[in-house]
């Protein structure tokens, strides 16, 4: 975002370990993580920031980042003739052998990306949630408040806060009075008692206090060294820090369903959910909006094929895939096969999964090249499932990837 306007740097912080989405980030980091049947975690916030026009971003890793660096250097390349890229930036350890201490400290190890491009703003955004978003309205509002950080939060029930950086705004409803990270019994809004702005944690801060935030941060031995814990705190206190209403952002083909949809899908439950969400007639997050399109790899596929009196309803089949059982209430990646006789109801299958004849599998979430034999069940005998396999709390079975079936 630079000819004719403000220059800004994308910072996405990738490098956190994603232990409540076991076992799927048993290989993997979060933000690799496969989503919506063709799409990685990651892809929806660089879509957005891409979208946006922020053409320079830098994807901080850290954790088990082989697939997700893969991903990044295979899928989004940018434009070298205008000096345009989307990079993985691996844990250099500029500042001594030590690997990142948090979330601010990955940024103030990496203050040479922002040296080296010399923005006159730098979006901090996270990299594993699933939403649609204009940045540029959120920068828009930075400028023309002229604070440190702006923040993004969006209403969420109380009884969620001890999930979030909970904002308490202060009373123009833009600054910033309380940041507090994980509270279990914050105030309410003063609208509405039994809600609170959460973080969504997208941040836009001026260059400048960013780069004094984190050395403050730095020199304090106390600090855990977070963006939430310790950067929006400090500059909370300081008077520095403004508050944006997510449910003031529109983008372009959004519908009325689906205008300010916001999940973190950190664990199980919320991912699982999340996928439930797309296959509705109207759903409430649309993967088929074009004029805000989420960009991901192109798969070489054959498109996919129903036979034998193969079925699908209320489900996203994707390229690749053969059918000849019975799929209902299910999202399905490139090269799944459902044999013949075989039943997939309300589950979640990732590439290349094969269901034998006669299986069943229902309320799950398989991770790619599982394999389940002939006959077997999967959501079936819920004692039998808690003995062999990840259950969530919500009920929902999931299996890490190559995972063997009995």
């Amino acid at each position: 975002m630079r000819r004719g306007g403000p220059s800004v740097l994308g910072i996405v912080l990738a490098g956190g370990e994603g232990k409540r989405l076991m076992p799927l980030t048993a290989d993997r980091a979060k933000p690799a993580v496969t989503f919506g049947g063709t799409y990685r975690l990651v892809d929806f916030v660089l879509s957005n920031l891409v979208n946006a026009d922020v053409l320079r971003i830098c994807v901080l890793t850290q954790y088990k980042s082989h697939s997700l660096d893969r991903h990044i250097t295979t899928t989004w390349r940018m434009s070298n003739l205008l000096g345009n890229y989307v990079t993985p930036v691996p844990a250099q350890q500029r500042l001594g052998p030590r690997w990142y201490l948090g979330s601010a400290d990955a940024i103030l190890q990496s203050l040479n990306l922002v040296h080296d491009e010399q923005p006159e703003y730098v979006a901090v955004f996270g990299a594993d949630h699933v939403y649609r978003m204009d940045p540029r309205q959120m920068l828009a509002q930075h400028i023309e408040g002229g604070a440190g950080v702006t923040v993004a939060g969006i209403r969420v029930p109380r009884a969620e806060s001890s999930s979030f950086g909970v904002i308490t705004p202060g009373a123009d409803g833009r600054g910033v009075e309380r940041f507090l990270e994980k509270p279990a019994d914050p105030p309410g809004l003063p609208d509405d008692p039994e809600t609170v702005f959460a973080s969504m944690g997208n941040y836009i801060f001026t260059t400048k206090a960013l780069i004094e935030a984190l050395q403050r941060d730095a020199e304090d031995s106390q600090s855990v060294h977070d963006m939430g814990g310790s950067i929006l705190p400090q500059l909370t206190a300081r008077g520095e820090a403004q508050l944006y209403d997510f449910s003031d952002n529109h983008v372009p083909g959004e519908t009325s369903r689906d205008q300010g949809y916001w999940r973190d899908v950190g664990t199980l439950d919320a991912y699982y959910e999340a996928h439930m969400d797309l296959i509705a007639e109207r759903p409430a997050f649309n993967l088929y909006n074009r004029q805000w399109p989420v960009y991901t790899h192109s798969y070489q596929l054959s498109p996919a094929r129903f036979n034998a009196g193969g079925i699908a309803s209320e489900s996203i089949i994707s390229a690749g895939c053969l059918i000849r059982g019975q799929v209902t209430r299910s999202v399905l990646s490139p090269g799944v096969r459902v044999d013949p006789g075989a039943v997939v109801q309300g589950s979640v299958l990732h590439d290349n999964v094969h269901i034998g004849r006669g299986a069943v599998v229902r309320g799950a979430v398989l991770d790619k090249n599982v394999e389940v034999p002939p006959g077997a069940t999967i959501g079936v005998n819920p004692e039998r499932d808690a003995e062999l396999y990840t259950v969530s709390k919500g009920g929902v079975i999931a299996l890490g990837k190559g995972q063997r079936v009995p």
